[in-house]
């Protein structure tokens, strides 16, 4: 039996996996923000700053509002809006009565807003910082110091920047990477789970529909023992080209096998993705690849059912192709509802060999 037909754990999701890595991030953060900050608050009560003693309250409950949430329940309290706000006015107010003391905190504070929020927020945050920190600076401080600590913290922007802007174009690309076939382009098994329990979420709460196009070359194997592996992987890029002109943009394709691609259809009736299907065999079959390779492909298809799991649906489609493959391939077959009789719908006689 094809591995798909049968029940597994899910892949791991290289995006929910690179989300988790920012919020042990976010976590860390937070936490020895809060544990350097924390004694602070006493300090600035003692000398009767009252104000600041105050604010630094704020910044360590919201601190530990985003620790017991990301522990507890996996959510980002406020999306981390509240700690550049408290951590900018802190370290500008500070500075202003405090002088070089309060001066300190504002380097790790602009270190800090790059890796807790979106690229141009944190860029937006710390150009206001660092104008307010330069007017501070200008009316605290001489002369020289005011272009020192303007420049030095200005440096300390533009550094953390590139780096926190490299780091989030790496992530991007190990999650690309992840995510694809590096031969085809098109999607990989990790997500392909997640896919399909977001289309049977959308059945079970607002009946919408789904469906899936299995498709496997046939003969595969000959092209390659025939033409060359060069050749056969030729015809595996040429193949997607040719599916992704007839899908539209929420439409998905995957490469679940050597040879097998799956369509991820939504909004589509197990009728019209019967119709896609035996055109797509249609453009397969009519165009040779390459150097006058001739390709044909078997299809099947099979709409989501309420109350299965995407294990069971995927198993209905794989039946199919099976069925496809028996009856002589290059054609299409409909996979059975749970609630039909054992029946299945053939393509038109003329898909057959």
């Amino acid at each position: 039996m094809n591995p798909l037909a049968v029940p597994q754990k899910p892949d791991t999701n290289p995006t929910l996996t690179v989300l988790g890595f920012k919020h042990q991030i976010v976590y860390h953060l937070h936490f020895w923000a809060f544990v350097a900050v924390a004694p602070l608050i006493m300090v600035q009560w003692q000398q009767d700053h009252v104000l600041l003693a105050t604010l630094l309250m704020l910044f360590c409950l919201n601190a530990l509002a985003v620790i017991a949430l990301l522990k507890f329940s996996g959510h980002y309290f406020l999306k981390g809006r509240l700690f550049p706000i408290l951590a900018v006015v802190c370290a500008v107010y500070s500075t202003a009565i405090n002088g070089h003391a309060g001066l300190y905190w504002a380097y790790p504070a602009a270190a800090a807003l790059f890796f807790l929020l979106p690229m141009k927020e944190a860029t937006g945050f710390n150009v206001i910082f660092l104008l307010a920190m330069s007017v501070v600076s200008f009316l605290k401080f001489p002369e020289a110091d005011f272009w020192r600590i303007t420049f030095s913290l200005g440096l300390t922007c533009v550094f953390v920047m590139i780096f926190a802007w490299l780091v989030g174009r790496l992530q991007g690309e190990l999650t690309r990477l992840a995510t694809t076939d590096p031969l085809t382009g098109c999607l990989n098994r990790s997500q392909l789970a997640d896919v399909l329990n977001v289309q049977i979420q959308m059945r079970e709460r607002y009946e919408r529909v789904c469906s899936i196009i299995l498709m496997d070359l046939d003969y595969f194997k000959l092209i390659n023992d025939r033409w060359g592996h060069l050749a056969g992987d030729s015809v595996l890029q040429e193949l997607p080209r040719r599916i992704l002109k007839r899908l539209r943009e929420s439409d998905q394709l995957f490469r679940v096998g050597g040879e097998e691609f799956m369509l991820v259809l939504p909004e589509t009736r197990q009728k019209d993705a019967d119709q896609l299907a035996r055109e797509l065999l249609t453009s397969i079959s009519a165009t040779p690849f390459g150097d006058g390779i001739k390709v044909t492909a078997s299809a099947s298809v099979a709409e989501i059912v309420k109350g299965e799991t995407w294990s069971v649906w995927l198993n209905r489609a794989d039946q199919a192709l099976y069925r496809a493959k028996e009856l002589g391939r290059n054609q299409v077959v409909s996979a059975a509802r749970p609630s039909d009789e054992d029946t299945e719908t053939s393509a038109d006689p003329g898909f057959a060999h």
